[in-house]
């Protein structure tokens, strides 16, 4: 295993363990935030996003060259069309199964094996996607 591949696990550890601390593997939960009931999962989004923006905006700024190889590139994701009906659809997908893609990965580690459903349907999703785009 190279030293890439131990930073994305070690990092998808850190992931899932948090989600399933922080609650955010219930589907119930994330309901819950959906209805503005239960505004938690804001502060877990919160926290990765700010640790995200330090690492992208910040730690570049004293290293020469990523740690794992590679060049520092500016990423340009342009606010289009596709992106605006891409995340409305992922919107009511969220909001009609309570699951995204990182947290239903991370509750089948709490033993939410039904969830198998909804990764199930989230794949032939983007295998549809997939076709419809070649």
């Amino acid at each position: 295993m190279n030293k890439r591949n131990i930073i994305v696990l070690i990092g998808g550890i850190f992931f899932g363990f948090g989600l399933s601390y922080s609650g955010m593997t219930k589907q119930e939960i994330v309901l819950s935030f959906l209805q503005l009931k239960d505004l938690g999962l804001m502060f877990v989004m919160g926290g990765a996003a700010a640790v995200t923006f330090f690492a992208i905006n910040v730690i570049p700024r004293y290293l020469k060259t990523p740690l794992l190889g590679g060049t520092f590139k500016p990423r340009r994701a342009p606010l289009s069309r596709n992106v605006i009906i891409g995340a409305i659809i992922f919107g009511v997908g969220w909001g009609l199964s309570g699951q995204c893609p990182g947290s239903a990965v991370a509750s089948l580690g709490t033993g939410n094996l039904l969830v198998l459903v909804g990764l199930a349907a989230m794949f032939i999703g983007a295998y549809i996607r997939g076709l419809l785009d070649s």
